[in-house]
């Protein structure tokens, strides 16, 4: 049971950190796509078919 007292802070730490980044990357526009979908709508190169 001691050991609960070390993991629940670092556990608390590491989610911190990993929302801070999430936010982040949020605020700096990292999932930003605009044109992607719209290119890749139109490519035959990723087609169900395969290649002859």
């Amino acid at each position: 049971m001691e050991v609960l007292s070390y993991l629940i802070p670092i556990s608390l730490f590491l989610g911190t950190v990993g929302l801070a980044g999430f936010f982040w990357m949020v605020k700096t526009r990292q999932f930003d796509d605009p044109e992607g979908d719209s290119q890749r709508i139109l490519s035959d190169e990723f087609d169900d078919k395969p290649k002859q």
